[in-house]
């Protein structure tokens, strides 16, 4: 199995904890170029310094906020300029929770800006470099609620599925060009977000955090959350040379939770 990624370089968002930080370490540790980015230049530096380096890798950090999505396309594009990227890892940190028919109309643009717009950016940026390689990897991680709507995260909801759908129509106009467009749907994970998810739903009950972990811990079959790493490990296959004709699909890495088929 091919799972050899020397000498692709690969820019992975919302580096600086969590899926994105272990990301970027699990596509170093394949042989990419890694340039991580975030908002927190001292957490990106951390991130990088704590990257494996092997053969010669050479491993960057770019600050950039993806709610200002000019100043983000002016950073990406300096940096592709000086080397193509061709892996795309987009990945960003959900909206607040609570219900859909509360949620103002800003909440919803400015998820969108955030999630679809921004991404949208970044794969502009970065597919004059994958065509000209005719070698391509995009991968979006998302929420299994593309599938299943998670109660009291309404604008996420929302917002995931539209970026499925993008993700999902640019996967037919780019396969021919060697590139692949995939999504990753992280079941409950132990990240930030989850644990602002479990202040919220223990804020909204009267229970206590344990309590509500307890009980969406008995929704998984695994019976446990996830590690970040093992939501990375899936990114990082979807982005080998071994994955070449998977393209269009969103994987759940959920432990079992979602009842779909």
């Amino acid at each position: 199995m091919d799972l050899n990624l020397l000498g692709r370089h690969a820019l992975i968002c919302g580096a600086s904890e969590g899926i994105g930080r272990a990301a970027a370490h699990e596509l170093a540790l394949l042989g990419a170029d890694v340039t991580v980015l975030s908002r927190r230049a001292d957490a990106l530096r951390i991130v990088v310094e704590a990257l494996p380096r092997r053969d010669g890798q050479r491993h960057h950090a770019v600050v950039a906020d993806v709610s200002d999505i000019a100043t983000l396309r002016v950073a990406i594009d300096g940096l592709v300029a000086e080397r193509p990227v061709s892996i795309l890892v987009n990945n960003t940190a959900g909206p607040p929770g609570g219900p859909a028919h509360t949620a103002s109309p800003e909440a919803f643009t400015d998820t969108f800006n955030r999630h679809l717009l921004a991404s949208h950016a970044l794969v502009q940026a970065s597919l004059p470099g994958m065509r000209a390689a005719r070698w391509g990897r995009i991968v979006n991680v998302i929420s299994t609620s593309v599938r299943e709507p998670i109660p009291n995260l309404g604008v996420s909801n929302t917002i995931r599925g539209a970026v499925a759908a993008w993700a999902k129509t640019l996967s037919r106009e780019l396969g021919a060009n060697g590139i692949t467009v995939n999504n990753v749907l992280p079941g409950y994970t132990e990240t930030a977000r989850l644990a602002q998810i479990l202040n919220d739903r223990a804020r909204a009950s009267g229970q206590s955090e344990d309590a509500v972990a307890a009980a969406m811990r008995q929704t998984v079959p695994a019976a446990r959350f996830a590690r970040p790493d093992e939501i990375a490990a899936a990114i990082a296959f979807l982005c080998t040379p071994a994955a070449a004709y998977i393209n269009g699909v969103s994987l759940a890495v959920d432990g079992g939770r979602m009842q779909s088929i």
